[in-house]
């Protein structure tokens, strides 16, 4: 997971989730920016998936995710690309 918030923001918010995966924290949104989810346009991050493979390619992306659905809909379309469960 990645977010344009400081790191303290990012500390708080996974503590409040419980958290069991790793947050990047993008203040300067570069890595926003190279995935193309802030523009010029747009400086409020589109919240989007991506699934990256072992080999580093993108294998999906989700432009349609709902807080709501979002950890479901990812475990469909991980299910979908072959990914085996742990």
């Amino acid at each position: 997971m990645a977010s344009v918030d400081d790191p303290e923001t990012n500390k708080e918010f996974a503590e409040s989730l419980d958290a069991d995966f790793p947050l990047l924290s993008d203040p300067g949104k570069d890595v926003a920016i190279a995935y193309g989810v802030v523009t010029d346009e747009r400086p409020v991050p589109f919240r989007w998936t991506y699934i990256i493979g072992p080999d580093s390619k993108v294998l999906r992306v989700d432009r349609e995710v709902s807080p709501s659905t979002a950890g479901a809909d990812l475990v469909a379309h991980l299910t979908d690309l072959g990914v085996a469960k742990k």
